[in-house]
């Protein structure tokens, strides 16, 4: 399996574990608190995995930057959290550090 599509589901499963994580309601709801916990694991194995093919630091900015975007948008969508100005303007940063790595960086496969 190409790592980018590993990347991508652990980037989705964590998106899901956080956002059973909003969803439990600090732990107080079992079936979300349950979701978070199965998504995080399944989240980190694959993670695990990217780290054959692309360094830590990488294989992180990518996870951490992509799980940020989508959240954010689940948080405006789902949950009805409002996005600043400020807000936007970072999201958009990080979209292009994303970017760069993809497009520049010799540590990960084209």
């Amino acid at each position: 399996m190409p790592v980018y599509l590993i990347l991508a589901l652990a980037v989705l499963a964590e998106t899901i574990g956080t956002t059973a994580l909003q969803a439990s309601q600090q732990f107080t709801k079992p079936w979300p608190s349950v979701l978070v916990v199965v998504a995080y694991a399944v989240s980190f194995y694959l993670l695990s995995i990217t780290l054959k093919a692309m360094p830590v630091g990488v294989v992180y900015a990518l996870w951490s930057g992509l799980g940020i975007i989508l959240i954010a948008g689940i948080g405006f969508v789902v949950f009805n959290q409002k996005l600043d100005l400020p807000a936007v303007l970072g999201l958009g940063l990080i979209i292009s550090g994303i970017a760069v790595i993809h497009l520049f960086s010799s540590a990960t496969p084209h």
